[in-house]
């Protein structure tokens, strides 16, 4: 019986591809890297009045555990699409970039950033991508388990489509692949608090200063620095914000998640979205069915939601300054009477987190 385990599991590791070999082997090293985080931090996070979540690690590891049994399933049409459409897109190409040469890798490393910075824009600004995206920012302490709390619907939401021009301009599906996984591989030092700013490197690098800010649920930080391992676009398109020395930060959801249940977390925004669609298509608006859908998260169709934008406007009209943490009740949609408007926020069918 031992044999024939043994067996298996050597037929499965050569049915492996070396990229799915190397993401297997960096998953594993960041598992335990991450739990020796946690070990110190529980030891020395005493000091600073706080205590280390391992309710939320062990959350991080279930998730991570259906994703390799979503991994596993066959790929049907819905989940199969990326790399045939990638190829199908590499088929088109413009031109081929020479990866043995050393400006082909540069130019990798740009075009990669670039589609990066979109598709991670698209994760906080459009709905339909933000229901896999909120995952990643569902933990409400920021460490390295933040940094591998990833969805299971990433392939169902079509993320890759963002990187499908990239195989256009002459890259194959499999570099596209690689350097999406190197950029995540760096990405993976920053989900701390233990850093420091890092002085000139701020606002050039994507640092763990700067991805604290991405992390933040502070309005004056929402849909800030969505750059993978540098922060040339989010220079370029506005969306760069420092990390301010006065600010205390509150990580997690603007609506914070307090469940432990790694299927809840991973699938409650898609039955949100589900059922603000039923609704509407029930009541004969498709045009508000497709804002709920791909408009930012926290819009109504009344105008009266909490998006990004709105949620500074009623900080500015509750404290004079768009800045802070939004109160409960402003999310719950219960100050009307102090805002002068009526907030209109479910909160069993809403997620205004970003």
């Amino acid at each position: 019986m031992m044999d024939a385990m043994i067996q298996q599991v050597s037929q499965y590791w050569q049915g492996l591809g070396a990229t799915q070999i190397m993401m297997v082997v960096l998953g594993v090293l960041a598992v335990s890297i991450t739990a020796m985080e946690g070990v110190f931090l529980s030891r020395h996070s005493r000091d600073r009045g706080e205590t280390y979540d391992w309710g939320a690690f062990w959350t991080t590891i279930r998730i991570n555990g259906w994703r390799a049994v979503v991994e596993a399933i066959p790929m049907g049409a819905v989940l199969g699409v990326a790399l045939p459409f990638g190829d199908w897109m590499y088929q088109q190409r413009l031109w081929t970039v020479p990866m043995d040469t050393w400006w082909g890798w540069v130019a990798m490393f740009f075009t990669t950033e670039f589609f990066y910075y979109w598709l991670h824009r698209a994760g906080h600004r459009i709905r339909w991508y933000w229901a896999s995206h909120q995952v990643h920012h569902s933990g409400n302490q920021y460490n390295l388990a933040a940094a591998f709390r990833q969805s299971i619907t990433g392939k169902i939401s079509g993320g890759f489509v963002f990187f499908a021009p990239q195989c256009l301009l002459g890259f194959s599906p499999e570099t596209v692949l690689l350097s999406y996984g190197l950029n995540l591989v760096y990405q993976f030092w920053i989900h701390t608090d233990l850093v420091p700013k890092l002085g000139w490197l701020e606002g050039i690098l994507n640092t763990p200063s700067a991805h604290r800010v991405h992390h933040a649920a502070n309005v004056e930080y929402l849909d800030a620095n969505y750059g993978g391992t540098i922060l040339l676009f989010d220079r370029l398109f506005g969306t760069y914000t420092p990390e301010k020395d006065d600010v205390k930060i509150r990580y997690g959801l603007v609506k914070q998640v307090t469940t432990y249940s790694a299927i809840t977390i991973c699938l409650f925004e898609w039955a949100n979205i589900f059922k603000d669609v039923f609704k509407d298509l029930k009541a004969g608006s498709i045009k508000d069915a497709l804002g709920h859908m791909f408009m930012p998260p926290g819009w109504a169709p009344n105008g009266k939601g909490l998006t990004t934008e709105q949620l500074r406007e009623q900080m500015s009209a509750l404290t004079g300054s768009p800045t802070g943490v939004p109160p409960e009740a402003l999310l719950e949609g219960k100050m009307a009477d102090q805002l002068g408007q009526q907030v209109d926020l479910n909160p069993g069918l809403h997620s205004p987190a970003h």
